[in-house]
């Protein structure tokens, strides 16, 4: 799901976010994880190049992780962040929430 373009504090300017509803299938046997997260993550600078992390590199960290216990992953996402930033400063605030079901 793709969130609404605008922030979540004060705005000159306030329009309604946009409500999402998803099916989630606990019957499947397998467990599962929702993930929510802003764009702070992301759109930080870092890596060899001084590039953004993009969400596609974000997606493809939190499939590869999604199987271990929240604490770890919580771990190895800080560890992840710190190293693509380098010396870099940190250009947003970060959030990333992880729910297993």
């Amino acid at each position: 799901l793709e969130g609404d373009k605008q922030p979540i504090g004060k705005s000159d300017n306030p329009k309604p976010f946009t409500t999402h509803t998803i099916t989630l299938n606990p019957l499947s046997g397998r467990r599962g994880a929702v993930y929510l997260f802003t764009d702070g993550f992301a759109d930080q600078f870092g890596g060899p190049n001084g590039k953004k992390f993009k969400y596609k590199q974000l997606q493809e960290k939190l499939l590869a992780i999604s199987h271990q216990p929240l604490a770890e992953q919580k771990a190895e996402l800080e560890k992840e962040f710190e190293q693509w930033k380098g010396s870099l400063e940190q250009t947003d605030d970060v959030c990333v929430i992880g729910i297993r079901i």
